[in-house]
């Protein structure tokens, strides 16, 4: 019997195609604008539980790179966790990030070419208005500021009825910067020109 769960919270992310990125805006079908793509999506849960284990609290990272085409496959996924966590609440954050327990991850299962593994470190994430940033040392900096809707001030631009699996609706970001280095990835971009998302995230299987 699969395992009853349930996860909210806030979720952000960089990746190293260009603002806007063209895998969200064509279903995964463009090109990255580097030709490949690499990114970190941070999530915080305000409440959650996965069967008895509570996961109010917890933070997590899904980082990665896709060689192609998103929608191609062949990528290469790992997961880090709150060094704060138990490791009963490990365990369940790895099997919603991976898509085992099913849920919104289990979508991009078969995209998924390597499993990176699973990595413990300490995670801080800052929100201030439209901007987020995550830091994870040793293995993850960055920061994104949203882009300013003209007819709602204080409010972002968003996307809406997309494939991501964070939620249908995002807001739309710059990355201010992105240093990730983990699993054999490595990335470094400050030039401000790099995409970004954030939404509230609600997952449930």
């Amino acid at each position: 019997m699969a395992a009853k769960w349930q996860i909210s919270g806030d979720y952000h992310e960089t990746c190293s195609c260009d603002y806007v990125c063209p895998c969200i805006l064509t279903n995964l079908a463009a090109r990255p604008t580097k030709g490949e793509c690499h990114f970190a999506m941070v999530y915080e849960i305000g409440r959650g539980r996965y069967e008895q284990v509570t996961l109010d609290g917890v933070r997590f990272a899904v980082v990665g790179r896709t060689p192609d085409v998103m929608g191609a496959g062949n990528w290469s996924v790992g997961v880090v966790v709150d060094e704060g966590a138990t490791a009963e609440q490990v365990e369940a954050i790895t099997a919603i990030a991976s898509g085992q327990a099913g849920g919104p991850m289990a979508a991009l299962g078969p995209l998924v070419g390597t499993f990176l593994g699973v990595e413990r470190k300490p995670i801080q994430v800052t929100k201030s208005g439209l901007k987020r940033s995550a830091s994870i040392p040793g293995v993850l900096d960055h920061a994104i500021e949203g882009v300013e809707s003209p007819s709602k001030p204080g409010e972002a631009l968003g996307v809406d009825n997309t494939l991501h699996p964070a939620n249908a609706r995002l807001s739309l970001a710059h990355a201010v910067r992105s240093v990730l280095t983990v699993f054999g990835l490595k990335w470094e971009d400050r030039s401000g020109k790099n995409n970004g998302h954030f939404a509230p995230f609600s997952w449930a299987a």
